[in-house]
C-alpha cells in the first residue's frame, strides 16, 4: 500500500485499479489514464482506450477486399457497405481479428487475449491475437535519394539523443537503422523515452526530423518523400553511372562525342564502357580524375555530397583531367549529366581541347528527360523489425519453443494488423513489417520504455492443439465479434474503429499461404 510522505497512513491509491497490461503497474484513477495512454479506470473497470480493429472481405474469389469495420453502423454512414455489415462473419464476407486494440499478455502467464476458431475453406483454423510489448525493436528506414545523408555509422540523433546510426547504402536509397534494446535501455532515461518517441511517432506514420553526426537533417515519413536540409526530393537515381549508360548508351550513339554519367559510387564514360564498345564507340581522349575499375566506370571521383549524382561537386569539369591530343580534336562534343537527369551540361572542345559550356540540343534534351522519368519518386518506407520472445510466446502455448518451431516450419502465419510480416531466418520469431501495410496508428508504447505492436498467430486448430495451446480459451469467431472472448480478459475493449484498407493484403487465414503437408 502506498501511503502519504507524512506517514498517515492514508492509501493514495484509494479508488484506483491497478493495471497489469505492462511492468509500469500503474494505479489509475476513475476517468483517468495510464502512463501509456492505452488503459484507463472508466468507473472502475479497465478500459482499452484504442479501438479494436477487424478487416473482413468478401467470399466471393478475387473479390475486393473491403475497408476495416465497425460491428456498429451510423446515420451517415448508411450507403458504406462495410459500416453496414452486421457483425455476421457468414453473410457473404470472411472476417479476421487483428491484435490492434487487443490488449496484451502481461504477465506472462495469462493466455493472449483473442484467442478466435473459424472454419476457412473447410479447414479449422485459429488465430491467436496480442499486443507485444517490444523492448527488442527498431526501425529499419529506406530512404530513396541521390543525395549522402552521412557516412556509415554515423549516429543519428533526435532532440540532441543518439536514436541510431547509418547503415549500409544500397541500390539508390540511404539506410538508417533505429532503435534497438542499447538505446531503449542503455543510455540514459532521456535517450530511451526519445527513442522510443521517435520509434512511435515513425510507426505510426509521423514525419520526424533527423540529423546525422557529420551529415544533413532530413525529415523522414513512411510513404513520403524526405526532406533534406529543409529541401524535398523529387527523385531516386535510374541507376549508378555505369547502369545509366548501359539503358541509354544506344540513344546517344551519333548524337554526341562522349557522356560522362557522374555518380558518388560509379562514374560511367560511355567511349570506355563496354556498352559503348558494342555499339562501336570511337575514343575521345577523355581522361577521369578518379580510381578506375574495369573499362568506362570509375571509383571515387568526388567526395559524397549533395552536388551531382550524390558526390560534392557544383562543376563537373572538376573530375576531368586533360584529353588526349591523340584521340581527341576540336569541335568534339561532351555530355555530362547525373544519374537523375537535374543536373546537366554540354560541352564542345576548343582548339586547346578544352570543354567549353555551351547549350544543350534539342536532340539531346529528349535523352536526359528520359533519365528523370526513368527515375522513380523519392520515398521513405519504414519497417518495423521486433523479437517475439518468451513472454509473448507463453500467451500462444505453454511450451514456447512449439511455437517457434510451427512459424520455421511455416505451420503458422505471423501477421501484423492483419499485414503480412517477413520472418527472419535462425533462431527465435524476428519479424519484419512495412508500417504502410498495417492500419494506422497500429503502435503503442510503454514507459518502460518499450514499443507495442499487434502480431496475430494462424494455424490449423489441429496445429495449435498440437503444440500445446491454450485449447480452453479458444473461442468461435461469432463470439469474439460479440464480445464474448473468455476469461483471460480482464479489461474492456473500447469498441471497434472503421478504416479503410487501401492494400491489398494476402488475406491472412486463407489456407493456401501455409506449407502444410
Amino acid at each position: 500500500m502506498e501511503t502519504d510522505n507524512n506517514n498517515s497512513g492514508i492509501d493514495k491509491n484509494a479508488g484506483k485499479i491497478r493495471c497489469d497490461a505492462c511492468p509500469v503497474m500503474c494505479y489509475i484513477a476513475d476517468g483517468r489514464s495510464g502512463a501509456c495512454d492505452r488503459y484507463a479506470n472508466a468507473a472502475g473497470a479497465l478500459v482499452r482506450i484504442d479501438p479494436h480493429k477487424i478487416v473482413t472481405r468478401t467470399v466471393t474469389e478475387g473479390g475486393p477486399v473491403v475497408p476495416f469495420v465497425t460491428a456498429v453502423a451510423d446515420d451517415s454512414d448508411a450507403g458504406n457497405a462495410a459500416s453496414q455489415w452486421d457483425g455476421n462473419p457468414i453473410a457473404g464476407r470472411q472476417v479476421f481479428v487483428t491484435a490492434v486494440g487487443a490488449g496484451t499478455t502481461y504477465p506472462d502467464y495469462k493466455p493472449a487475449p483473442f484467442i478466435v476458431s473459424q472454419e476457412v475453406d473447410g479447414v479449422d483454423m485459429v488465430t491467436v491475437v496480442t499486443e507485444g510489448i517490444y523492448s527488442y525493436c527498431g526501425v529499419k528506414v529506406k530512404i530513396d535519394t541521390d543525395r549522402h545523408l552521412g557516412a556509415e555509422q554515423s549516429t543519428v540523433r533526435v532532440d540532441g539523443e543518439a536514436v541510431g546510426h547509418v547503415t549500409t547504402g544500397e541500390y539508390g536509397s540511404q539506410m538508417l537503422s533505429l532503435g534497438g534494446v542499447h538505446h531503449l535501455t542503455g543510455g540514459s532515461k532521456k535517450e530511451g523515452r526519445v527513442t522510443c518517441d521517435t520509434m512511435l511517432r515513425l510507426c505510426n506514420r509521423e514525419a520526424v526530423e533527423l540529423t546525422i553526426d557529420g551529415g544533413l537533417a532530413v525529415v523522414v515519413q513512411a510513404g513520403c518523400a524526405p526532406i533534406v536540409n529543409g529541401v524535398h526530393e523529387e527523385k531516386m537515381r535510374v541507376g549508378c553511372g555505369s547502369a545509366t549508360i548501359g539503358m541509354f548508351a544506344s540513344q546517344w550513339k551519333g548524337q554526341v562525342d562522349e557522356v560522362v554519367v557522374v555518380d558518388d559510387h560509379i562514374t560511367g564514360v560511355v567511349s570506355e564502357h563496354q556498352a559503348g564498345k558494342v555499339i562501336d564507340w570511337q575514343p575521345t581522349g577523355i581522361k577521369v580524375l578518379g580510381r578506375k575499375s574495369t573499362p568506362g566506370r570509375y571509383f571515387q571521383v568526388a567526395e559524397p555530397g549533395t552536388g551531382w549524382g550524390g558526390t560534392d561537386i557544383a562543376d563537373p569539369l572538376t573530375i576531368l583531367g586533360k584529353f588526349n591530343a591523340k584521340s581527341a580534336r576540336a569541335g568534339m562534343t561532351l555530355l555530362m549529366v547525373s544519374t537523375t537527369g537535374e543536373q546537366f551540361a554540354y560541352f564542345e572542345l576548343d582548339e586547346q581541347l578544352q570543354p567549353i559550356a555551351v547549350p544543350l540540343p534539342d536532340k539531346l534534351r529528349q535523352s536526359v528527360e528520359r533519365i528523370a522519368e526513368n527515375c522513380e519518386p523519392a520515398l521513405c518506407t519504414v519497417l518495423f523489425m521486433g523479437g517475439a520472445g518468451g513472454s509473448l510466446r507463453a500467451g500462444v502455448t505453454e511450451n514456447p519453443v512449439q511455437l517457434t518451431r510451427s512459424v520455421k516450419n511455416t505451420l503458422t502465419h505471423v501477421t501484423a494488423g492483419g499485414a503480412p510480416v517477413y520472418v527472419w531466418p535462425g533462431g527465435g520469431i524476428t519479424i519484419m513489417v512495412d508500417v504502410l501495410r498495417m492500419p494506422v496508428n497500429s503502435f503503442g508504447y510503454v514507459p518502460t520504455p518499450a514499443l507495442v505492436a499487434p502480431v496475430e498467430f494462424t494455424m490449423r486448430h489441429s496445429d495449435y492443439i498440437a503444440l500445446g495451446g491454450h485449447a480452453d480459451y479458444v473461442v468461435s469467431i461469432e463470439d469474439a465479434l460479440a464480445g464474448r472472448l473468455g476469461s483471460q480478459n480482464d479489461h474492456v475493449l473500447a469498441g471497434s474503429e472503421k478504416l479503410e484498407n487501401s492494400v491489398d493484403n494476402i488475406w491472412p487465414t486463407d489456407p493456401h499461404n501455409f506449407s502444410w503437408p
